[in-house]
């Protein structure tokens, strides 16, 4: 695969990204054409071809532009909000709750979405999307260790952390079926609940 990083992105190339970035994100990659994204990017065909080998390849770099705003767009936030390492937790966890709110629940985690429409039928986006999975759970980790003190001696924070992604997609999916955030509210509050037991039995 070509090397998209920002850091070797032309501007076409970055502004072919973003807009097929937010078109998957609000249609969904099968229904995106690549004519609504070239009108959205202001550029031509030749211009995606140049850059990209196509539709997938463009899945791609948009997957590889997602790793690069994990820490900007979702953990900085996080840090910024709150000092308690378990609170940039579900500062994050809000951060979501934020997102179905404002888009009418047509939104959740853009990266559980793709995974459920492009997982079996794009396996080159598999490993994208693991990336990304692999590198929200290792920042979740990051901050549980910090707080390891707090917890039982037999408390895994790479499992805890697996535990919270699945908690936060479970949660997002079911608040956009129900088109109510009850849902995402009631999981969150458990997953808190969960964490408080624990650190009463430290």
């Amino acid at each position: 695969m070509n090397d998209h990083s920002t850091t070797r992105r032309s501007d076409t190339e970055a502004r072919l990204v973003e807009a097929a970035r937010e078109l998957f994100w609000a249609k969904g990659y099968e229904a995106t054409g690549v004519a609504e994204v070239l009108e959205r990017a202001g550029a031509n065909a030749g211009s995606l071809y140049h850059y990209f080998g196509g539709k997938e390849e463009l899945l791609l770099a948009v997957l590889e532009r997602y790793e690069e705003l994990l820490d900007p767009a979702v953990l900085e936030p996080a840090r910024r909000s709150a000092e308690d390492p378990i609170e940039r937790v579900f500062a994050v966890l809000a951060g979501y709750r934020d997102a179905l709110l404002a888009t009418g629940f047509a939104r959740g985690c853009p990266i559980g979405s793709l995974a459920l429409e492009v997982a079996e039928t794009h396996p080159a986006a598999r490993a994208g999307l693991s990336r990304n999975f692999g590198a929200w759970r290792a920042a979740i980790e990051g901050w549980l260790h910090e707080a390891a003190d707090r917890f039982p001696d037999a408390a895994d924070p790479a499992g805890l952390a697996a535990f919270v992604l699945t908690v936060m997609e479970g949660a997002v999916m079911q608040a956009r079926v129900e088109r109510s955030i009850a849902p995402f509210d009631a999981c969150i509050e458990e997953l808190r609940a969960y964490f408080t037991l624990m650190e009463e039995r430290r």
